[in-house]
C-alpha cells in the first residue's frame, strides 16, 4: 500500500527485454537505502519487487501483464520515473490509499499553464471515468491528485509548482502515456452497486449521461 506522495524522481539506468517480461534498473537515490531485497517499490505508480540492490540502483523484474497494463512497457534508458516506498504502519497518510495496481494507461491530452498552476487534462477509459467524481482522488503515474472536473473523454486536475518540479508530471507532453489508478473506495463501491442497481440506473449515474 502506498500514499501517492512521490519521494524521489528516479532515472531509468537500463531496460532489458527477455523472453517473458523485462528487467528494469532504476537509480532510486536515497530511497534505495531503506529498501530490502524482495521489498516493494512503486515505480510510476506500479508496485514492483526489488530483486537486486546495488547502492542507489534497484533492479526489478517486470512481468508481461505489467508491461501491457502500464506505461513501463514504453520506458527507455534516461527516462525519469516517480519512486515511492510502501506505507509503514503508523506513518502519516498524506495522500490517499494507493495499491500500486494500475487500472489502465491514459494519456495527457492538454495543459494550460499559469504562473502558479497547471490545469492538466488527462484522457481515460470510460470504465474508469464512472468511478471519478470532482474533489475525489485519482493516482496519475503514482501521484495522488484531486479531480477538478470529469469530462466525456477524461478528467482535469490542477498541479501546483511543487508537484511539477518533483514528479514526472512536470515533464509530460500531450500524447505521453500515464498510469491511472482509481480510488480504491470508489472502485469497491461501484463493484457492489453493479450487482444491486438496474443497468438503466447505472448508466444514468455515469459522467455526462444524457437523460
Amino acid at each position: 500500500m502506498f500514499t501517492g506522495l512521490v519521494e524521489y524522481l528516479g532515472t531509468v539506468v537500463s531496460v532489458e527485454s527477455g523472453p517473458v517480461g523485462a528487467s528494469l534498473v532504476v537509480d532510486c537515490g536515497f530511497v534505495a537505502e531503506n529498501v530490502v531485497l524482495g521489498g516493494s517499490v512503486a515505480i510510476n505508480g506500479a508496485c514492483l519487487t526489488a530483486v537486486t540492490i546495488d547502492g542507489p540502483h534497484l533492479s526489478f523484474q517486470v512481468g508481461p501483464e505489467t508491461l501491457k497494463r502500464t506505461n513501463l512497457g514504453h520506458i527507455s534508458v534516461g527516462n525519469r520515473v516517480n519512486v515511492e516506498r510502501p506505507l509503514r504502519m503508523g506513518s502519516e497518510l498524506g495522500g490517499h490509499w494507493v495499491q500500486g495496481h494500475v487500472d489502465a494507461v491514459g494519456s495527457l491530452l492538454a495543459r494550460e499553464s499559469s504562473e502558479e498552476w497547471d490545469l492538466v487534462h488527462f484522457g481515460a477509459p470510460p470504465e474508469l471515468l464512472r468511478m471519478m467524481v470532482p474533489q475525489g482522488s485519482i493516482t496519475v503515474d503514482g501521484v495522488s491528485l484531486t479531480v477538478v472536473n470529469v469530462l466525456e473523454n477524461g478528467f482535469q486536475v490542477m498541479l501546483i509548482p511543487h508537484t511539477l518540479a518533483v514528479t514526472t508530471l512536470g515533464l509530460k507532453k500531450p500524447g505521453d502515456p500515464v498510469n491511472l489508478e482509481t480510488d480504491i473506495l470508489a472502485r469497491y463501491l461501484w463493484k457492489a452497486l453493479d450487482h444491486l442497481i438496474p443497468i438503466h440506473l447505472r448508466q444514468s449515474a455515469e459522467p455526462n449521461a444524457k437523460p
